[in-house]
């Protein structure tokens, strides 16, 4: 079963929904795309929703017409988007039953954060890797990983000592199975705020990683950059 949470675009303006497609998709979502009311209707009859984002500006029925309808019959959570700065439009559309809101333009990587953050206030839904068990024990290229007692150890069995946001950024790799991860769910894995937060802060735990890990740092054998994307582990793995 599909745990990945369902993303509902509504937005007139095509260039906007097909590139938070694109970049919700890469963070592991699944993304449907509306560009009016109608389009929202099927869709949300179709099938399940987990949250909808939601332009106030669109053709037929505005955005806060159509936040209102759905609030009568459900409380799928909503995050308004508009391009006007009028603070009257926020209020009513939070008293309309909006969830968040946010002014055009912004950036894709606070609208994931606000995702997220609204999709874990409501509840249920497992937006993680599941954590792992405590006395869990994996081995890679030599290397082996305690995550009960939060230990890495070399082949000789000598400790090398991790920073916790250092720790906290290898397990997540080696938890994602050989999967992508992004840079911001690797600052909220570490403990951070991917709102807040700054891609360097990553890069630069992954090269303090590297160069504790690697051979040759220049030339990792271990965690890889996956351009535009961010970083995979690609050792084998021994559980």
């Amino acid at each position: 079963m599909n745990l990945a949470p369902h993303i509902l675009i509504v937005d007139d303006n095509a260039e906007i929904r097909l590139l938070l497609k694109d970049f919700l998709q890469r963070r592991g979502m699944r993304v449907s795309l509306a560009k009016d009311g109608s389009e929202l209707d099927a869709e949300i009859e179709r099938t399940k929703v987990d949250l909808i984002v939601l332009d106030i500006m669109l053709p037929g029925r505005s955005g806060l017409e159509l936040c209102q309808e759905i609030r009568r019959r459900s409380r799928v959570p909503i995050i308004m988007l508009t391009a006007v700065t009028d603070t009257s439009d926020r209020i009513v559309g939070l008293e309309f039953g909006a969830d968040d809101y946010m002014s055009k333009p912004f950036d894709p990587r606070e609208l994931l954060a606000r995702i997220r953050a609204v999709l874990r206030r409501q509840g249920g839904l497992q937006l993680e890797e599941p954590a792992p068990a405590a006395n869990a024990v994996v081995q890679f290229s030599g290397w082996t990983l305690d995550f009960g007692r939060r230990r890495l150890t070399d082949v000789s069995g000598v400790r090398v000592e991790l920073t916790r946001a250092e720790f906290n950024l290898l397990e997540a790799l080696v938890q994602a199975g050989g999967r992508v991860l992004s840079r911001e769910q690797l600052i909220e894995r570490c403990g951070g705020n991917a709102s807040q937060s700054f891609d360097r802060s990553i890069d630069i735990l992954i090269s303090r990683l590297r160069r504790k890990l690697e051979d040759d740092p220049k030339k990792p054998s271990m965690i890889e950059t996956v351009r535009g994307d961010g970083y995979q582990f690609v050792a084998e793995i021994n559980r």
